[in-house]
């Protein structure tokens, strides 16, 4: 008998796999990758080490479309033929008999994804200013695709996006108060009300990330995105929301990351922080004079962002294993975070 996983029917996803993704050898076994703290993302492993990986959404309930598995097979299927690097598409199921939700294969990238100082540390002083560049350079050419050449100018609204977002992730602020009594953060209400007041005019429209940064990049041999990941709350509109959101997360020597994860990029070889906005002005062709308002925006959204990570976890829709002890940290960090939100928007303000 096949060893339960948690997330995946393990018999009905072989049977599925068998009859979709063609030629495997039974049986498949399934890991859970770590680092998400949204959709849930396995390595699926048969007999002769051939090797996928299933997204599916988290356990429990989620908003209705942050985690749309037929939008983010679409992306990346559209991204194939692109200067993008996705990993390849392979197989989309939305029969939800087969488990419990829907979810979509995808080839196996390898590479690294640096998700810590540790393993940062692995990667030469070469390696990382290679990242670092080709992180940008990657960022510049999401923002460069044509989104009807390759058929998602219908992804999303083309205008008003900022203002779309900032009506989204307050919304979804506030359904996250409502599931953790108690939870409130003056800070957020604040900036939310600020930016709405000083949002600038949109940027042009492309394809938007939405969450862009180091670990949501697979590395490869030489330091180049191999791939880039996560693709479940991409839409259309304004690309400066990109580099806002990167900078917040992009630490340079001497900052408090953002979030634990961010921190590798203080090390020696990775572009500072000011030098990964210039070099994507430079390779976008973009102004950025607007850019202290994106990264105000980032810090809010990434606010609002783990705030509901904070309340999928304190609801156990992120499993059984997630201990009293995560729950608590992911409370601090909302605090910590929402501190920072009010600081970055004192230079929107001024």
């Amino acid at each position: 008998m096949a060893t339960p996983i948690e997330g995946v029917d393990v018999e009905r996803v072989t049977a599925w796999f068998s009859e979709h993704v063609g030629d495997i050898t039974e049986p498949l076994s399934f890991r859970l990758i770590a680092g998400g703290h949204s959709n849930l993302t396995f390595e699926v492993t048969d007999r002769h080490d051939g090797r996928w990986v299933l997204r599916r959404p988290p356990l429990g309930q989620v908003l209705a479309t942050a985690h749309d598995m037929e939008r983010e097979y679409r992306i990346i299927s559209a991204l194939a033929a692109t200067d993008v690097p996705v990993a390849p598409a392979v197989a989309l199921c939305t029969d939800v008999e087969v488990n419990g939700s829907p979810f979509y294969v995808m080839e196996f990238v390898e590479g690294t994804i640096v998700r810590n100082e540790a393993t940062a540390a692995t990667l030469s002083v070469e390696q990382r200013r290679r990242a670092s560049e080709s992180i940008v350079d990657t960022l510049a050419a999401i923002h460069a695709v044509d989104i009807s050449a390759v058929g998602l100018s219908d992804l999303g609204r083309h205008d008003g996006y900022i203002e779309r977002q900032l009506r989204r992730w307050y919304r979804q602020y506030q359904s996250s108060k409502e599931q953790v009594p108690g939870m409130d953060y003056p800070a957020v209400d604040e900036v939310h009300d600020l930016l709405a007041s000083r949002t600038p005019h949109q940027h042009g429209v492309s394809i938007v990330h939405g969450d862009y940064r180091l670990d949501n990049c697979m590395l490869a041999a030489d330091g180049s995105v191999a791939a880039v990941l996560d693709w479940e709350i991409c839409t259309l509109g304004d690309p400066l929301a990109d580099v806002g959101l990167l900078s917040v997360y992009w630490a340079d020597p001497g900052d408090t990351a953002a979030l634990p994860q961010a921190s590798p990029t203080s090390l020696e070889g990775f572009l500072r922080r000011s030098e990964v906005v210039t070099r994507y002005g430079v390779t976008s062709g973009r102004d950025l004079a607007d850019i202290a308002f994106y990264e105000a925006f980032g810090w809010w959204k990434l606010t609002c962002i783990i705030a509901g990570v904070y309340a999928r976890y304190a609801g156990g829709a992120m499993g059984s294993a997630v201990e009293g002890q995560q729950v608590r940290g992911f409370a601090k960090m909302v605090e910590q975070l929402a501190e920072r939100t009010r600081n970055a928007a004192a230079g929107v303000a001024g």
